[in-house]
């Protein structure tokens, strides 16, 4: 697996900083999901958001969860992350076909359309924490970096990439977050804004051959970049047939009654990695059998 997240520090811990390439967990989403180019392009730079903001969270089991709602083509994106940089998603729509936009991109913002952007952190309290923004463009790496400005109140940079093969593989997928620390001095971020100014696409430093690690020396220029850690990532869904049962089976006897009476099986889908579950009628009996509320 080539694919992998880098947690750096920079100007005598400032700045925080993540980096990421993930063209194999963005064409292992797309071949799931048989993904439209530009379904592709804006469930990747989700993907590839996740996977960062995942390996922010400090414990094993610790969820983050992204969510975004929009009036566009596409309705909605779901991205779910875990610490240790497995990452899972799906689209509302995935087979969305749109023009260029004006700039001859993919129209990712197009295909979101205005709506909302939810980012849940699931880190085993009793309530997990939530944080909601309204999308600024659709395009993803903006909407992040407004969402952690006015939900998180940490001033961030956001940039997000996927290119795509003539063939409609991914050729490649990945990106950075910036974070500056409330210490911050006026001197580390005017030289962070000025780096920015003049920062190619992630796209572009990735297809020159830069690595995450490089990405980050380009992005903070001049400001000490010290990685910390670095964390393999993945497009991993932890679907299974055990938890389908479990959850077909607390559904109750009625509702399993009620599908045994209809005289077929059924087929349940995972919607994260698009896998079917069949069950047929002796599957639903031996689990009408083990529920034990009606």
């Amino acid at each position: 697996m080539t694919d992998y997240i880098v947690r750096a520090a920079a100007a005598d811990a400032q700045i925080r900083a993540f980096a990421c390439t993930a063209r194999e967990t963005v064409e292992s989403a797309r071949q799931a999901h048989n993904t439209s180019p530009v379904v592709t392009a804006a469930l990747g730079r989700l993907l590839c958001a996740g996977a960062m903001m995942g390996s922010m969270l400090k414990g094993e089991k610790d969820l983050l969860t992204l969510q975004i709602k929009g009036d566009g083509p596409i309705q909605g994106l779901t991205v779910t992350a875990g610490s240790r940089g497995c990452v899972k998603g799906y689209a509302n729509v995935p087979d969305v076909i749109l023009p260029a936009n004006s700039a001859g991109k993919l129209d990712v913002g197009g295909a979101v359309g205005k709506g909302i952007l939810s980012v849940v952190r699931d880190m085993g309290l009793k309530e997990p924490y939530a944080g909601q923004t309204l999308l600024q463009t659709g395009e993803i790496a903006e909407d992040l970096t407004y969402y952690f400005a006015a939900s998180e109140q940490i001033p961030s940079s956001v940039g997000l990439g996927v290119l795509m093969n003539r063939d409609n593989t991914v050729r490649q997928a990945g990106g950075f977050i910036i974070q500056l620390m409330p210490f911050a001095e006026d001197s580390v971020i005017g030289r962070l804004e000025e780096n920015l100014k003049k920062l190619p696409p992630v796209t572009t430093m990735l297809d020159e051959g830069k690595t995450p690690e490089q990405m980050l020396d380009t992005v903070l220029e001049g400001l000490a970049v010290e990685v910390t850690d670095t964390v393999p990532a993945a497009f991993e869904c932890d679907c299974s047939r055990e938890r389908v049962e479990k959850a077909l089976v607390s559904l109750g006897k009625k509702e399993l009654q009620d599908m045994i009476d209809e005289g077929e099986g059924i087929t349940v889908n995972c919607h994260f990695c698009n896998k079917d579950y069949k069950f047929y009628l002796d599957d639903l009996k031996e689990l009408y059998k083990r529920s034990r509320h009606q």
